[in-house]
């Protein structure tokens, strides 16, 4: 190779890179990534439309600060409240519902607490405070902090107060802080989907389950061009309306773990 054509072949290299680049990156919350979600549906999806699905999966509010500094293509996460305000402060235009499950709490078989049998979440975590039995709380901010802080809140409780107590802040992720829940025979919120895939569940079980009020609504949310201008806003579009279109609805209902459906789809409901 003459040092001409040389010459030319580095030049064209990063074009032809560039133009061939058809990726996105997603922002997501942790339980679409663990529970083996993504390596169900993206090759589903890049199969059809050639475009790769590249996922940082962090907590949720880790999540929306990452594409709040233009880091991110799409936010798939799991906090309403929170995504309205990512919306409203600029940064997106439409939040759209995808999928759904629920939270639970789990704790030891021997449930010091008493909570089996209460039906009403607020009634549960009252009871665990009043007893002192031992808590573990993810505390990052994310989504299913979020869900646990506003149990709280409600029955007017401030658990923060109770810290290095009964109350275990770990900081972590979810699974991290179902190995401490393990170890040190606690209760704690999680969302299904991570619990079902938990492998170290030991004396762990699910000790409360079925009010309305931890319902887990997921979202997705588009990233605003005109305050990132870096965003592939129609290669993450095009992944929106696939998520949302029949055959994304349809992967979703087929995702399953040893034979039990992980989410829900429901991109319809407003």
């Amino acid at each position: 190779m003459n040092f001409i054509a040389y010459i030319l072949l580095l030049i064209l290299i990063p074009t032809v890179l560039l133009a061939s680049d058809k990726s996105i990156l997603v922002q997501s919350t942790t339980s679409t990534k663990n529970s083996g979600f993504y390596d169900f549906i993206l090759p589903l999806f890049t199969a059809e439309s050639g475009i790769v699905v590249n996922v940082v999966a962090v907590g949720t509010g880790a999540a929306i600060k990452n594409a709040r500094n233009c880091d991110g293509d799409v936010l798939l996460v799991h906090s309403p409240e929170d995504e309205q305000k990512f919306i409203a402060d600029g940064f997106s235009t439409k939040r759209h519902n995808i999928m759904h499950n629920d939270f639970v709490i789990v704790g030891p078989v021997a449930d010091p607490a008493g909570i089996v049998g209460i039906q009403d979440v607020g009634l549960a975590f009252a009871k665990i405070a009043a007893t002192g039995a031992k808590f573990a709380s993810r505390s990052d901010g994310s989504g299913t902090h979020t869900k646990e802080l506003s149990i709280w809140k409600k029955i007017g409780l401030d658990p923060v107060n109770a810290s290095g107590k009964w109350y275990l802040e770990t900081g972590s992720g979810m699974g991290a802080t179902l190995n401490l829940a393990a170890e040190m025979g606690a209760y704690t919120l999680t969302d299904r989907a991570t619990w079902l895939t938990f492998g170290n569940k030991r004396n762990l079980m699910v000790l409360f389950e079925g009010d309305p009020a931890l319902f887990n609504q997921y979202g997705l949310v588009t990233i605003n061009p005109n305050k990132h201008p870096r965003v592939k806003t129609k290669l993450g579009q095009h992944f929106t309306d696939w998520i949302l279109g029949p055959k994304g609805q349809s992967a979703i209902a087929g995702f399953t773990v040893r034979g039990t459906q992980l989410f829900f789809p429901n991109a319809h409901r407003r």
